[in-house]
């Protein structure tokens, strides 16, 4: 499976100067591609203003995902700030070439920023197919915590790749690389993680940092930091497939659910 994966500055609750200028990057991915991941909240910025940067449930930036997904052939993921009744979400997307689309609320809204007052958390994570790939897409904050990202059900993984859209500040940079990569090792996972660079609304600075990772915990894929790239990695299922085989950790794995 090919994966894309843009490292870029946004524009500060800027819906469509966020769009022209990933229009321009999206012309830039030159090879095809089965899978395109944004940032985290790529229209607005980490913006806890949903009043003023939210946008109605399948509308503007939807409908400019969808084009893009028929455009690019390749599914593409990112999150958005999105209005849904009387309620705001931080809303991950994933969106079909097909015109199938998918939904993940943020579970783990950011305290620190006061997310998880503007915002209402997901209850319900969705695990994605692409090929014979399966992939789970999470966002940000979720990284933090292990148990909502658990491979193993009875002991047999769920999904191959583990991926978090991301406004991960360079100030917990350390953090950000050192879970990534603890995740992959846990999960016997590709992981990808995805992050803006550049500085926000808020005066704080974001380096990407941006990896993709390998089940062994190898970083196979890393831009360089506080630079805007463009990625396209090629992930190996038989190579997966193989480490699982030859160090089966899920075997013996404890077997619990989040209630």
């Amino acid at each position: 499976m090919k994966v894309s994966i843009i490292q870029t500055n946004l524009f500060w609750e800027d819906r469509e100067k966020n769009l022209a200028h990933f229009d321009t990057l999206l012309d830039k991915i030159t090879e095809p591609s089965d899978l395109i991941v944004l940032p985290e909240m790529f229209t607005t910025g980490f913006s806890m203003n949903p009043e003023k940067t939210a946008e109605a449930h399948l509308t503007e930036t939807h409908n400019w995902l969808l084009k893009k997904a028929r455009e690019k052939k390749a599914v593409i993921t990112c999150s958005v700030a999105i209005k849904d009744g009387d309620n705001y979400f931080n809303r991950l997307h994933w969106v079909e070439p097909s015109g199938n689309s998918s939904f993940y609320d943020k579970r783990h809204l950011f305290r620190m920023a006061k997310e998880d007052e503007k915002y209402i958390a997901g209850k319900e994570k969705i695990i994605k197919q692409i090929n014979d790939w399966k992939i789970m897409p999470l966002v940000c904050y979720d990284l933090r915590f292990p148990v909502w990202s658990r491979n193993f059900k009875n002991n047999k993984p769920i999904y191959d790749v583990l991926i978090y859209v991301a406004n991960w500040p360079e100030v917990r940079n350390y953090p950000w690389k050192q879970l990534l990569i603890a995740r992959a090792i846990e999960n016997q996972c590709y992981v990808i993680g995805v992050n803006r660079i550049g500085k926000d609304g808020n005066d704080f600075n974001h380096s990407g940092d941006s990896m993709v990772i390998n089940p062994r915990g190898e970083i196979i894929n890393q831009p360089k930091a506080n630079e805007e790239n463009i990625e396209t990695i090629t992930l190996d299922k038989s190579y997966l497939d193989e480490f699982r085989k030859i160090f089966p950790v899920g075997l013996d794995a404890d077997n619990f659910e989040i209630i």
